[in-house]
This record gives structure tokens, C-alpha cells and sequence, in this order.
């Protein structure tokens, strides 16, 4: 399956043709048609889009639908109509940062095109700069330009800190590129790559620093504010308990343990990944340990930070080139979410692939086919304006 689509208005307006009031006959352009739905929908739920009470204390909570689910973030509506966002830590410098470990491949990088905006690909929950390495070098040999692969907060080689949450890892990652990519003057914005997680924190960069971000591209997520992970704390359990057992000593009995909580063989290769073999000073026999803090993260999962998203639309954009692809087998971007894609990111595309979650893994081949179209389609055009 290889689907496309291509700008909000036009997912807005299928939406709108599917829905029991574009059934009924909403009549005009698809602007004119999602102006109306849109007022329809305000007054049947009830929605202030303008507030008569700026004067006193704002509201707590989301304005809209798939938004902000640890409630954080409040909005105030000012003169005209105008919102104001709350939280003085979404676009913050001032959290603690961290300096992210990193591999660059450069093997097939132009020697004579040094100018092409290089790759940062973000990995996700639980993951490290190893689980992309497939797909860096695929883009390096194709595109010929640097890909680089960090190591968010609290994974791989990357320090630890008891904070985790997207301002706070947006934040590294755009301290990473003003350290190692926009070093001159002349520098070219990178794109940015995330999976999951990473998509996220992709996304909050383009938001925060659309400067640093010249185009964006999502694997299987959205933004979007869901309840919390439920899958992720079984495995958190799963993990702690093969290494508090001492008897669980090989990779295949590790294995075997984390079959009672996920039967997909790449999912469990995935989080093996985690552990790491040692021997036991005590008894001189080999046991497991973590690579990353379990306890910090799973703090994370269970507060919701890690299926939050906090920002608001209606004040934070990117309209440069956004790419999101889905995994038809996975729930992380279904088309009810793609009216939220399109108001964040109003330049944006779809591609479906046929994979569950981890379609990096899965299908590494397909996702760079996608990307690659994407980059160099953009790029030519640029190169058209500028002629």
C-alpha cells in the first residue's frame, strides 16, 4: 500500500465530505465548506472560540481534542481573539540540557556538494543510534550528504537526567545542531527524522526552532496527545525482573522471559537491545543490566509525558515541507489525527507503508524510497524558485 496525501485543506475537506453534515449538503468551496463544518461542530460542542472572560483566571486544559493530556498547559485568550500559552517551559532554553553522544556517517558524502542539508534521524522510546544505522546509510549513499544519529536523554551513551519530557529533549537536540551543524554562518538548515518518540521531539524542534529545521519527516506518529502507553510499562516490568533474576543468565532466556508480554520477534529483538551481559563480580556468573534508566522512563510513560503533546496551533507553526508515514498495521496516525497534522503543519504529506509500529525495522528499504522522493522532490523545487 502506498497512499498520498498532500496538504491539510484537502484532508480537511474529505473529512468534511464524510461526515453526516457533509452528507446532508454543505455547500461552496472546501474552504468555505470547512468554515461551516467548523461552526457547525463549535455550537453543537459547545466550543468558545473566543473568550469573554480574558479578564479573569485563564482555563486549565486542552482547547481542542488530542491535546495535552497531563494539563500543564493553559491558554488565555487575549484582545481579539488572540491565545496566549501558559507554559513557560515549551519554548524555554532555560531546562537543563544535555550534550547528546552521536555517530555521523559520511562515507558517500558529495565532496563536491558540501552544501546539502544534512540528516539528524531521531530514534525512539527505548531505542539508541544503533536501531536507524540501516536506514543513515541508505540516505547517505543516496542523497550524499551527512546523517546523523544521536542518542536522545536517558538512552544509549547519552547522560541521564531525572527530567523527560519534549521541551527538555527538543531542547538537546537543538543544542546539538547549533554545536555540529550550524556551525557558519553559511550552514544549511538539517532535516529532521524521528520514529515515535523521536517524531515528536522532531516535531517540537520544527515548532520551537522552525530556523533549524528545513524539512520534517515523521515515522508513525502524529501530533497528538493520547492516553499513556500501556504496553511500555509491562515491558518496563518485564525488563526489571530479568535483571533482578540471576538466573537469567543468555540472551535466548531473556528472550523467552519477555515472550509473556510481546509475541512480535522484532519488537522483543528490539528490546533486548536494552540489556546488556555482564558478569557478576560476586558470583563470577554473566547476568543482565540496563543500558538506560528504567526508573526515570517509566516515571515518563506513567506521568504521560511521553504521549503528551502540549502544543497549540493556534500559536505554534511549521510551514516548511513535512512528511508523515504511517504504518497501516499501527494506530499512532490514524486519519482521525491528520486535521491535527495539517494544523501544525500546514505543508505536509502521507505515506502509508504495510508495517506495524517499528516500520524502521520492518520495512528500512520502503521508508528511504519515501524519504528520499520527498527530499529531492523539494529540493529541485527550491532550486526552480531560485533560478
Amino acid at each position: 500500500m502506498h497512499n498520498k496525501v498532500i496538504g491539510s485543506l484537502a484532508v480537511r475537506h474529505r473529512l468534511i465530505i464524510s461526515s453526516p453534515l457533509g452528507k446532508r449538503a454543505i455547500k461552496g468551496s472546501p474552504f468555505i465548506q470547512f468554515t461551516r463544518y467548523l461552526h457547525h461542530h463549535a455550537k453543537r460542542n459547545q466550543v468558545k472560540l473566543f473568550s469573554d472572560t480574558a479578564h479573569k483566571d485563564p482555563p486549565t486544559g486542552p482547547l481542542f481534542d488530542h491535546h495535552n493530556n497531563t494539563f500543564e498547559t493553559t491558554t488565555s485568550q487575549g484582545k481579539y481573539g488572540s491565545t496566549e500559552v501558559l507554559n513557560k517551559n515549551l519554548l524555554s532554553d532555560q531546562i537543563p540540557s544535555v550534550e547528546l553522544a552521536y555517530d555521523v556517517i559520511t562515507e558517500h558524502t558529495s565532496q563536491f556538494d558540501k552544501e546539502k542539508s544534512s540528516i539528524v534521524i531521531l530514534h525512539g522510546l527505548f531505542g539508541n543510534k544503533q536501531n536507524n544505522r540501516t536506514i543513515g546509510r541508505e540516505l547517505n549513499e543516496l542523497l550524499e550528504r551527512d546523517v546523523y544519529l544521536p542518542d536522545l536523554r536517558n538512552h544509549g551513551q547519552s547522560p541521564h537526567i531525572g527530567r523527560q519530557d519534549y521541551p527538555s529533549m527538543a531542547l538537546d537536540v537543538e543544542r546539538f545542531i547549533q554545536e555540529h551543524i550550524m556551525t557558519h554562518k553559511d550552514a544549511k538548515k538539517p532535516i529532521l527524522v524521528g520514529h515515535s518518540m523521536g517524531a515528536k521531539v522532531a516535531m517540537s524542534v520544527a515548532l520551537r526552532k522552525p530556523e533549524l529545521c528545513s524539512m520534517l519527516v515523521c515515522l508513525d506518529n502524529a501530533p497528538v496527545a493520547t492516553p499513556p502507553m500501556n504496553a511500555f510499562p509491562r515491558y518496563v516490568r518485564k525488563l526489571l525482573q530479568i535483571i533482578n533474576n540471576p538466573e537469567v543468565n543468555t540472551v535466548q532466556q531473556a528472550d523467552d522471559q519477555l515472550k509473556e508480554v510481546e509475541s512480535s520477534v522484532i519488537v522483543r529483538r528490539f528490546l533486548l537491545t536494552v540489556l546488556q551481559r555482564v558478569k557478576d563480580p560476586e558470583s563470577g556468573k554473566w547476568r543482565f543490566k540496563s543500558r538506560i534508566p528504567l526508573g526515570i522512563l517509566n516515571d515518563a510513560i506513567v506521568k504521560g509525558n511521553i504521549s503528551n503533546w502540549e502544543f497549540n496551533p493556534w500559536v505554534h507553526r511549521f510551514v516548511g515541507p513535512a512528511l508523515f508515514i504511517r504504518a497501516t498495521k499501527s494506530h499512532y496516525i490514524a486519519d482521525e489525527y491528520l486535521a491535527d497534522v495539517g494544523n501544525f503543519f500546514p505543508n505536509f504529506e502521507v505515506r502509508d507503508i504495510d508495517a506495524g509500529h517499528w516500520l524502521n525495522a520492518e520495512k528500512p528499504h520502503e521508508c528511504v524510497r519515501d524519504i528520499v522522493e520527498f527530499v529531492e522532490r523539494h529540493e529541485d523545487e527550491l532550486k526552480a524558485v531560485h533560478r
